[in-house]
């Protein structure tokens, strides 16, 4: 077949050119996003219930739903979380579930459960978690030359301007941006919307004899609404058209109340007043009023064409709004451009570096063009595949490619070298071409099995670990398999191409002049001294085995690498009950503190109106505060200033720094605390606040050294009926009931619409304060005012302010931070302290324990992977022993990576032991072609010894170059400062830590082995 193709060079150079093109096609067709579309084995059910606190809508609404859904097949978890006003059900599921029936099935037990629900209940929101219904980035829409925020006393108080701007963005704006094709939809958020307040003047309407009942009924009946009447006049007809209703405050003004025989109309005996209804949270863009839009893309869209289109439709608004401001804020697309980015740079760089050291040691200007012809080759090539089989280009498969170009190098210069060194030993060029390709096709193809062999258990990982990691372990595959076929077609045709005309391989003088000659000078010296002290090797593998099951134990472990970030969301509980002005106030203060280093912020205070779960549910007591800066550095002191800030001045106040979140944060980081603490009460019941800040005190003064935020709490005012009261003076609860609806301005009456919004129109009153109102408003009844603050009575209480549930009931969650080696003790220490206090007990969770189930999984993989290299070993080799002598190899490899770890101050993460999962299938590639060579060599007629010292000089040089092209590919990825870099460093270095010491072992210790092993025996060795 080699024949065949060397003597067909157009024939080859037409098919390259045909699956170039098809490449190219394909690369411009591929999707191009963060991480892989994948759908997360999670739902979410959003109950929401505004006039229910959290204890009541937990045990109502909440409790009987949990109840329901617990049964959902393949359900691993659930939790619940319940606040003022809403509850989030998190339902997470074994990762081989199919999310689509579990959706369908969630809502089939919640429509179930409708019926037990109390009346007027709303139906809960289901949501089906998936990668892209994260934003790609959100969008702040203020009102140019807008002041910033100023809080007013007056709950409704919002500027016209803004009202308008408001009801604009979702009636155009949002319209225009979901009309793009790569948009899936917008979620908005800090819109205001309109509402018509009437107030009765009820000292007048006491002296006309009118009641509120009856302005009331008036307003009702004004709207109203006939219809068309059809009128025939010969062989005409006619449409008669009676329109009677409300359409605004005007109308409302204008209705008429005939009373004894005189007219009045409503703006005589009420004040009309037309303004934004009262919120319950606010967005702020730079401390200014806003609204904000999060854009979420299309699965199949591309995050370029999709930031494309979108600067385009900004500019656009710029030019057409000109009373509107857009800023863009967490903007996802920058980060991909970057990463992939990155990635690019790296590949090119990789192929640099091949290219430099072929050229320095097979001392020649052709041979590296050779690999600049084979690596895009290779590149394109990978593409198609993974057009064919559905993996888009994103930051692990590029990850993939990366790894991937290593070995895909290694392969060229194995096939180059190899050629080269048969056309000098004096055969004819075209025999080299075909000889070199063959003799090295089967070690090469057998390498490309091994590396497969460990990677491709990756994708057995369970959850979500193994669906992300399966672009990344396909991306290798398909790229080595491309390499392989690239390095024994293409390269061995032009090779013969470009060196046909010369009558042999000719090294560049001037190359040879710098001194870079024979790379087996030396070699042989300082192989026979360490055959002369064997004992080294043996003394090295017990160290390596017994400092290897040390380190193990010794290192820190986690479920990944710490990112490095210029941005963060300041999560804020002010544990009192406030409302969302003052909220927003407090808010504001905090970013104007820190306004010296922020480049942009956007304050999200209270009840946030986004329908998707990307971001945390808040009460109107709550916060999240975004801010970035222009550095790592400068975003680590406004978390420090700001936990501060809060502390001082709002010493009951929960404060949480976490980085803001991107694509691959969301899905895939630790979102659960390292020491997550379940706080139960022994009988059943709920846990007492004051009685958990007491036992939180005991745990602080245990563990002096965590930070052990107090409980957040809230105080509840309860207004109780006095049936005796009521039956004194013949009020009903329905009567008792409509009147409070009215005095807390949640009596609607009708609603009228205006355009696309529905205006409510409301009898109500203009006070505030709760006193105010009950001594302020009466009852009428026979024609007697009574007093609300007569007929009701005022109790307050302690509740926890989130009520949080799981599988074992309510509890409350305490989360500590902590270093890995701290847990144990404090796990001790609270345990000690809960059974002292009779009232509680405890369990414990968190990513101490999830990481460790995690590292043995992966552990579990490294021995699956390893078994799998002995069983292609032991087939390629027709040995069992000989596979032996590379698994020693592999034990001196992984404690030198875990060793670099250690003395660098890594973790054993995820991402180190990939490295080290990929280290073991590319290390031991040189090791392969020198055991092959030897056997070669043996089988031949030579010595033992004669056959190991002439395999090393032959491969010698292969082995330093490969080893150093896989090295310097992957060395960009040692400079940390973006997500790209610090998710890959850990693995990057214990690769190329492995890789180093794995060349060593493989030019000298593997020697040593196979001499031990067959010093007594004759022929191959083949046993």
């Amino acid at each position: 077949m080699f024949r065949q193709l060397i003597h067909r060079p157009i024939a080859v150079v037409m098919v390259l050119i045909a699956v170039i093109v098809l490449g190219l096609s394909a690369v411009n067709m591929l999707p191009v996003s963060l991480v892989p579309d994948i759908d997360i084995p999670q739902i979410t059910v959003q109950v929401s219930s505004p006039n229910m606190s959290a204890r009541e809508l937990n045990e109502s609404v909440v409790a009987p739903l949990r109840q329901q859904l617990v049964q959902v097949s393949g359900l691993s978890d659930i939790t619940t979380e319940t606040k003022d006003g809403n509850g989030l059900i998190t339902m997470v599921f074994d990762y081989d579930t199919d999310a689509d029936y579990l959706f369908v099935e969630v809502n089939e037990k919640i429509d179930r459960s409708m019926n037990s629900l109390p009346e007027g209940t709303e139906r809960p929101k289901v949501i089906k978690a998936s990668a892209t219904d994260i934003p790609a980035f959100y969008v702040n829409i203020t009102v140019s030359g807008e002041d910033n925020f100023k809080p007013v006393d007056n709950i409704y108080t919002v500027s016209p301007k803004f009202l308008e701007m408001s009801n604009f963005s979702t009636q155009v704006i949002v319209r225009r941006i979901e009309q793009l094709s790569d948009v899936a939809m917008v979620d908005v958020s800090g819109t205001v919307s309109p509402e018509i307040l009437v107030i009765p003047d009820s000292d007048k309407l006491k002296a006309l004899g009118i009641t509120e009942q009856e302005l009331e009924t008036a307003i009702q009946g004004a709207d109203v609404r006939l219809g068309n009447l059809t009128i025939r006049d010969g062989e005409y007809q006619y449409n008669v058209r009676f329109e009677s209703g409300i359409l605004g405050k005007s109308d409302i003004e204008d209705v008429y109340i005939k009373l004894d025989g005189r007219v009045y109309q409503v703006k005589e005996l009420a004040e009309v007043h037309e303004h934004s209804r009262q919120r319950g949270g606010m967005v702020l863009s730079d401390n200014k009023p806003a609204v904000t839009l999060a854009v979420i893309k299309r699965s199949e869209a591309k995050m370029a064409d999709l930031k494309e289109s979108m600067n385009e439709l900004l500019d656009s608004f710029v030019t057409d709004y000109p009373t509107m401001e857009f800023t863009v804020t967490r903007d996802q697309t920058e980060l991909l451009e970057y990463s992939i980015h990155n990635m690019i740079k790296n590949i090119i760089w990789g192929a640099v570096f091949a290219c430099l050291i072929i050229f320095f040691f097979m001392r020649d200007f052709r041979s590296p063009l050779l690999v600049v012809v084979t690596i895009p080759t290779a590149l394109i090539v990978s593409f198609l595949l993974f057009y064919v089989i559905g993996i888009t280009i994103n930051i692990i498969s590029l990850s993939g490619l990366v790894l991937g170009l290593g070995m895909m190098v290694d392969n060229s210069i194995i096939t180059i070298d190899n050629i080269t060194r048969l056309w000098n030993s004096g055969k004819k060029l075209e025999e080299a071409c075909v000889s070199g390709a063959r003799e090295v096709f089967m070690p090469m193809l057998s390498s490309v099995l091994t590396t497969c062999a460990v990677f491709l258990p990756l994708i057995f990982l369970s959850g979500i670990s193994g669906a992300l990691f399966y672009d990344q372990a396909m991306a290798v595959t398909i790229t080595l398999f491309s390499a392989l076929a690239v390095s024994v077609v293409v390269i061995p045709v032009f090779y013969y191409m470009f060196y046909k005309k010369q009558s042999g391989f000719t090294p560049n003088k001037f190359i040879s002049r710098m001194g870079i000659g024979d790379m087996t000078r030396g070699y042989d010296k300082i192989l026979k001294w360490f055959f002369r002290r064997r004992w080294i090797m043996w003394s090295a593998l017990v160290v390596a085995i017994l400092g290897t099951g040390v380190l193990f134990a010794v290192v820190d472990k986690e479920k990944l690498p710490e990112l490095s970030h210029n941005d963060s969301l300041l999560s804020i509980s002010w544990n009192e009950r406030i409302p969302a002005e003052e909220n927003s106030k407090r808010c504001g203060e905090i970013v104007g503190y820190l306004s010296d280093y922020l480049e942009q912020s956007t304050i999200m205070a209270g009840v946030q109106q986004f329908m998707l779960s990307h971001t945390e549910e808040t009460s109107i007591s709550e916060a999240i505060i975004y801010v970035k800066t222009a550095s790592t550095k400068e975003i680590e002191q406004v978390e420090e200033r700001a936990g501060k800030y809060i502390r001082e001045r709002y010493p009951n106040a929960v404060f949480e720094a976490k980085p803001s979140g991107n694509l691959f944060d969301m899905i895939f980081s630790e979102k659960e605390s390292i020491l997550a603490v379940r706080i139960r009460s022994t009988d059943g019941s709920a846990p007492d606040p004051v009685a958990l800040n007491e036992l939180l005190t005991e745990i602080k003064l245990s563990l002096p050294q965590v930070d052990i935020q107090p409980v957040e709490w809230q105080e509840h005012i309860e207004l109780v009926a006095r049936p005796e009261m009521l039956a004194l003076y013949g009020v009903s609860y329905q009567v008792l009931l409509s009147e409070l609806k009215k005095s807390l301005n949640d009596n609607p009456v009708l609603t009228i619409t205006q355009g696309a919004n529905s205006v409510p129109v409301i009898i109500g009153s203009n006070k505030s304060e709760i006193k105010e109102l009950l001594d302020n408003h009466d009852v009428r009844v026979d024609g007697v005012d009574i007093s609300l603050e007569a007929l009701l009575g005022e109790t307050r209480n302690r509740d926890l302010k989130s009520i949080t549930s799981g599988p074992e009931g309510e509890y409350y969650h305490l989360g500590l931070e902590l270093n890995n080696r701290e847990v144990p003790g404090a796990i001790s220490a609270i345990t000690g302290v809960v059974q002292n206090d009779p009232r509680f007990e405890v369990s414990f969770s968190g990513s101490y324990f999830s990481n460790r189930e995690m590292i043995k999984e992966l552990c579990l993989v490294l021995m699956i992977s390893i078994l799998l290299l002995f069983f292609i070993l032991a087939a390629q080799f027709e040995s069992l022993i000989q596979p032996l002598i590379i698994m020693f190899e592999l034990i001196a490899d992984i404690f030198g990576a875990i060793f670099v770890l250690w003395i660098l101050g890594e973790s054993i993460n995820l991402m180190s032991l990939i490295g080290i999962v990929v280290m073991c299938g590319i290390v031991i590639n040189d090791s392969i072609l020198k055991v092959d060579t030897i056997n070669r060599l043996r089988s031949e007629g030579l010595s033992l010894k004669h056959a190991i010292f002439e395999a090393g000089g032959r491969r010698l040089k292969a082995i330093i170059m490969t080893s150093l092209t896989t090295i310097l590919a992957i060395a960009p990825f040692l400079v940390r400062g973006n997500m790209g870099s610090d998710l890959q460093y850990p693995l990057s270095l214990a690769l190329i830590s492995g890789m180093v010491v794995g060349t060593f072992v493989s030019v000298f210790f593997l020697p040593l082995a196979y001499y031990e092993i067959y010093k007594g025996g004759t022929g191959k060795g083949r046993k």
